[in-house]
């Protein structure tokens, strides 16, 4: 009878409900964020990129129009400006006569391509100085400061080079370049330096640089010629008709090319040739 009782009593206390005040609602998570009192840095803001856009929009005038256009001219010219370093310059004839010495000396790998480019660069830069100073006075600086327009600009560039592309066709040989490329468009004979366009000046000075740059490849190739034959004549008539000639005659070319401080007087003549 007890054990009945201690058993209703078990099962009313359990499955009886809480009172109001025992009931206990849920209490929401706790702010864990650290304030910034306290001595710990706060977490870093978005990094500030500058924002590019990059728009398409109608002209709302005529000036807009011109300069856009004139900013494509310009990125042309940028894109042309290793060809007109390549071929307006001094640099034609100096790698032309830097690859001649290299053929004449039966070197086939020494200098490299790289370092024979390198060379010519370096001094196309020598000689092309004081017309690069004149271009940078007479052209960019003014075009930088506001001064001058794209077009005045163009015309202060021109100059320059077409002086520098005249003086290097003095002989009668690139006046008759000239002459071949004004009869071919059929215009009058030039009496100064202004009545000859650029487009005309250009491939005239080009067929120029490559007949000098040919001529001193002939002068370069004599001496060395000589050598050859000397060497094969002479290994002729000891027999020796399995050894090739070259691989003799190369160390005797390149005692004779030092001997006579050959970089030297090279670079010497070819400076001197554009003065």
């Amino acid at each position: 009878m007890r054990r009945a009782a201690l058993l209703a009593v078990c099962l009313l206390a359990l499955f009886a409900p809480l009172p109001a005040a025992a009931q206990t609602t849920p209490q929401p998570f706790p702010n864990l964020s650290v304030p910034p009192t306290m001595g710990i840095p706060a977490a870093p803001a978005d990094p500030v990129i500058p924002f590019i856009d990059l728009t398409v929009r109608n002209p709302e005038s005529g000036r807009e129009v011109a300069f856009s256009l004139q900013l494509l001219l310009l990125l042309t010219a940028l894109s042309l400006a290793p060809s007109i370093i390549i071929l307006c310059t001094s640099f034609l004839r100096i790698s032309i006569v830097l690859d001649f010495i290299k053929r004449a000396l039966s070197l086939q790998q020494v200098p490299p391509n790289q370092v024979i480019l390198g060379i010519s660069l370096f001094l196309t830069a020598f000689i092309m100085w004081p017309t690069f100073e004149d271009i940078y006075n007479n052209s960019f600086a003014p075009l930088r400061d506001g001064e001058i327009t794209v077009q005045e600009a163009y015309r202060g560039a021109e100059a320059p080079l077409k002086l520098f592309m005249a003086r290097q066709m003095r002989s009668r040989s690139g006046q008759r370049n000239i002459e071949l490329f004004m009869s071919m468009r059929e215009m009058p004979r030039p009496n100064t330096l202004d009545d000859v366009p650029t487009y005309v000046l250009v491939p005239a000075f080009i067929l120029n640089e490559l007949t000098i740059a040919f001529k001193i490849g002939i002068l370069l190739f004599i001496p060395f010629i000589v050598i050859d034959m000397v060497v094969a004549s002479a290994l002729m008539s000891m027999g020796m008709i399995m050894l090739p000639p070259v691989m003799i005659s190369m160390p005797f070319k390149l005692i004779l090319f030092i001997l006579v401080d050959g970089w030297g007087l090279l670079t010497d003549q070819i400076v001197r040739s554009f003065l």
